[in-house]
């Protein structure tokens, strides 16, 4: 077995499968959408519809589900995560070992879509909080051309801008006014310290706290329109 048959086999036993949602018969794009601490794939499915998105488009929407593992900031309680959270303090002391190695599983759902026909640059990474951390870790450093990313309620800490990004993938970054998990201010300086790494990043920002809100899907939507028609 070579490694990329052992990694694929190891990937299957530790993650269970996505939710996957087809707005057509005939796909011609993705959105892989990673989840937030906590929840699974289906806690993000509902967006397809309340982006009021055209009939006739032909997007796959992937929402994989993070392993269950041990949260230290949850006294070691057991849930779905992408990486640890340490502290409440969430812009001190990164779990950067858990990021890459969810990374690594974003880079096996991508090679999935590309071996079911979907080209790179039809291809869009989103997440919602530390789900967000890991779609714009995975579209910025590894080695594909994607449509863009979409970076919902989330935090990019100095340690994951360890190099130059590879891809400087436009970013579309919001984040709630009202947000006690990852503070406003913390949201805010992650969005500074993209674009002075040169990322285009497309900021909004809302009166809600660490959730989604409609506008917010709706200006989403409009976002990956734009992007996936630019393809």
């Amino acid at each position: 077995m070579d490694d990329n048959s052992q990694q694929e086999m190891d990937f299957e036993n530790s993650f269970d499968k996505p939710v996957i949602i087809e707005t057509n018969s005939t796909t011609d794009a993705c959105v892989i959408v990673l989840h937030g601490l906590g929840a699974d794939g289906l806690d993000l499915a509902d967006i397809v519809a309340q982006m009021n998105l055209p009939e006739d488009i032909a997007w796959r929407f992937v929402f994989p589900n993070a392993p269950v593992q041990a949260v230290t900031v949850n006294g070691g309680m057991s849930m779905r995560s992408w990486y640890d959270i340490y502290s409440l303090d969430i812009a001190q002391r990164i779990d950067v070992q858990g990021i890459a190695d969810s990374v690594l599983y974003v880079k096996y759902l991508i090679e999935q879509q590309i071996a079911q026909g979907i080209v790179e640059q039809r291809i869009v990474l989103a997440g919602f909080s530390q789900g967000g951390l890991v779609a714009l870790k995975s579209g910025l450093y590894l080695d594909y051309k994607i449509a863009g990313i979409v970076a919902l309620s989330t935090y990019f800490p100095e340690v994951c801008l360890d190099a130059e990004p590879l891809d400087k993938a436009p970013v579309f970054m919001t984040h709630g006014y009202q947000d006690t998990v990852i503070p406003y201010e913390v949201a805010e300086a992650s969005r500074v310290r993209l674009q002075n790494a040169g990322v285009d990043v497309e900021w909004h920002a809302y009166p809600m706290a660490h959730n989604v809100c409609l506008q917010e899907i709706h200006d989403m939507g409009a976002w990956l329109l734009a992007r996936l028609n630019l393809q």
